[in-house]
């Protein structure tokens, strides 16, 4: 029996075409296929691509349109990092560098200033500047040259327009990029007495307690409009008042609302330093007596107004009531609001006053 021989069947002509006949209809077959894969696969990888390089695209204008926009307004034109958007109220001298005090506390300290009140102010100032704080002088009847007789004269700043109120000035010299530097505001009045007072004791206080907006209390002996400023003798710090109020309405734990909670009289108010950016743009331009304002407050209180606005009472001052910037009385007051329409209801017209206030705001 003879043996077949693989390699003369491989050779023979017939079994040559049988094989050419088999493998060109699977190589056609792997071609077609492919062609066609690749005319969906390419559009998708184009867009895949064209995708990549929008979203690269997009990221870098968006990159270089948020250092435009973070840039102060009119410093466009300058090289880059020469912008400096804050600035403070230290003041340089002429000649040399200016010395690092290491015992500046870095607050502010502002007060209205008329000459008539020269004793208050001397005590307040004095107070203040011996616990390293910067002290600016808002002078509302145009007086300064007076002042120079004080041995601080030269170590506050002095600010002299007529006939204005604390909040016009602080509306113009207080901006929140001028004081960035100043970790809390004080925007006092200057009838207060400080002999119970001490700033860096308050201060730390604030601190621990959590306070963004507070005042110290008022010694019971002083001109008290509202039951929650009155100072109590066994609390550090209170936040709200229990008992009913002269309108017949009362407070109790479940009020949340001002003057039983979250809330301060205008005549002694300190803000932090993020407190007092939002405060400002709440001050309207025609800001006067500030009358609806307090209640507004508790929107910049950075949360909870309840917990973050309070009223200190183990550093506390008296309040004298003295009238300024040619205020009249409330007896004076009211007999000239009768004289001018005896059917006037002055309560009524003062409700109304602060209720439009707080709208406006």
């Amino acid at each position: 029996m003879k043996s077949q021989n693989p390699v003369s069947q491989a050779g023979d002509p017939k079994s040559r075409r049988t094989y050419i006949y088999t493998i060109f209809p699977a190589a056609s077959l792997f071609c077609l296929v492919l062609f066609f894969g690749s005319a969906f696969v390419a559009p998708d990888s184009k867009l895949t691509l064209s995708r990549w390089a929008r979203e690269d695209s997009y990221q870098n204008s968006e990159s270089n349109k948020c250092e435009n926009q973070c840039r102060p307004p009119g410093s466009e034109a300058l090289p880059e990092g020469i912008a400096v958007k804050t600035s403070d109220l230290k003041m340089r001298p002429l000649w040399g560098f200016l010395e690092d005090d290491k015992n500046s506390s870095k607050n502010l300290f502002t007060l209205p200033a008329g000459i008539k009140q020269k004793d208050l102010v001397n005590r307040l100032v004095k107070k203040f500047l011996s616990c390293g704080f910067v002290v600016m002088l808002f002078h509302y009847d145009g007086t300064v040259d007076e002042w120079k007789a004080f041995e601080w004269y030269d170590h506050v700043i002095h600010v002299s327009v007529p006939n204005q109120t604390k909040w016009w000035f602080a509306k113009r010299f207080l901006h929140p990029d001028i004081v960035a530097e100043y970790s809390y505001i004080f925007l006092w009045d200057e009838d207060l007495g400080v002999d119970h007072f001490d700033p860096r004791r308050y201060l730390s206080i604030v601190k621990k307690e959590g306070l963004e907006i507070s005042q110290p209390a008022l010694d019971p002996i002083s001109e008290v409009h509202h039951q929650l400023t009155v100072r109590s003798r066994n609390l550090t710090v209170h936040r709200r008042t229990f008992k009913a109020m002269v309108n017949g309405t009362g407070c109790d734990s479940s009020s949340t609302a001002p003057p039983c909670t979250g809330w301060i009289e205008m005549m002694a108010p300190v803000f932090s330093k993020a407190a007092w950016r939002c405060v400002w743009y709440m001050v309207q331009n025609d800001l006067i007596h500030a009358w609806g304002l307090d209640k507004q407050l508790g929107y910049c209180s950075q949360g909870d107004r309840t917990k973050n606005v309070g009223v200190v009472d183990a550093e506390y001052i008296v309040h004298h009531n003295r009238p300024t910037l040619g205020g009249m009385t409330d007896k004076r007051a009211l007999r000239y609001s009768r004289y001018k329409n005896p059917r006037l209801d002055v309560s009524k017209v003062r409700i109304q006053n602060l209720y439009h206030c707080s709208l406006l705001l």
